[in-house]
């Protein structure tokens, strides 16, 4: 009787370590998700910064029309109406 219960016993003790260790909820699981917590608590901190330039970026070109001309000219290759445009292409070597 006594090694029927010891047996069970540690039968009991190896599911409950094996449920502790692996599967869903285990403490290597937990890791393994306050890992992923960081990593996304990051990619948010980056965004966010990058959404406070943006903001600032928009404020600045709503504030000052020569720069969104700026701009414009520079990045969208525009040009104001009865202006000529000249591209200066360098030979290559």
């Amino acid at each position: 009787m006594k090694k029927l219960l010891a047996l069970g016993l540690t039968l009991m003790f190896i599911v409950l370590q094996y449920r502790l260790w692996q599967g869903e909820g285990s403490v290597l699981d937990i890791i393994r998700l306050n890992k992923a917590i960081v990593a996304e608590r990051d990619g948010i901190e980056r965004l966010t910064l990058r959404n406070v330039k943006l903001d600032a970026e928009v404020e600045a070109l709503k504030l000052n029309p020569q720069a969104l001309e700026e701009r414009a000219r520079t990045e969208l290759g525009m040009i104001k109406q009865g202006e000529t445009f000249y591209l200066v292409v360098e030979p290559s070597r």
